[in-house]
């Protein structure tokens, strides 16, 4: 009798070659959270930094604040977004995308169930990190505009700089300069929402 497969115990054990779906993704129990791009396993950075929970707890603060009374939440990391790219709409389980950003706003509520969000996002925020920044600048770059997502901000704690994406006709359009401190910026989701770069990062 053929012995029964044993469960991964780790990202270590396995072949990351292969090209996994978010059934697989389901199965996993390690420890280490892992996301998933195209059916290419992604390890995310090490617990992150204070000075990164410092920016996440900011921004969180800042949007959360505006968005009292309104339809849209946002939702911090870990919280996986689902994304259906083609051929993989049909079935769930065929799906090999699963994200965790940073920070993610979502208006439409029939994206959310209990697994997390299931679709685009309106808004995404990353916050760059040695590991992760070239994941967060190219792959999540054109993971998000492929996507639909409206806005794509990047936070670059060292520089102490923003970056910001917005998508027209299918393309991401970047302003030519990164926002630094004394700057106000505003969302293209939320054009009332003004923020100043300071506040991000105190």
């Amino acid at each position: 009798m053929e012995e029964a497969k044993k469960k991964p115990m780790s990202v270590d054990d396995l072949d990351l070659n292969k090209r996994y779906t978010y059934a697989d993704y389901l199965q996993w129990t390690f420890d280490e959270t892992v996301e998933l791009i195209r059916g290419k396993i992604y390890r995310m950075s090490p617990a992150p930094g204070r000075n990164h929970q410092k920016i996440s707890m900011s921004l969180s603060r800042l949007i959360s604040s505006f968005l009292l009374g309104k339809k849209c939440e946002v939702f911090a990391a870990p919280f996986d977004v689902r994304l259906p790219l083609p051929p993989d709409r049909r079935n769930e389980n065929q799906m090999d995308t699963v994200v965790q950003p940073d920070l993610c706003v979502i208006c439409d509520s029939s994206k959310l169930d209990d697994k997390g969000c299931l679709g685009a996002p309106d808004w995404i925020i990353e916050i760059l990190s040695k590991s992760t920044a070239r994941k967060d600048l190219k792959e999540k770059f054109e993971l998000y505009e492929f996507a639909g997502v409206k806005e794509y901000w990047v936070v670059h704690p060292q520089e102490g700089t923003l970056l910001i994406y917005r998508l027209k006709d299918g393309k991401y359009e970047g302003f030519q300069k990164p926002f630094t401190g004394g700057d106000v910026v505003d969302s293209v989701v939320f054009p009332d929402l003004n923020m100043n770069v300071e506040e991000i990062f105190e």
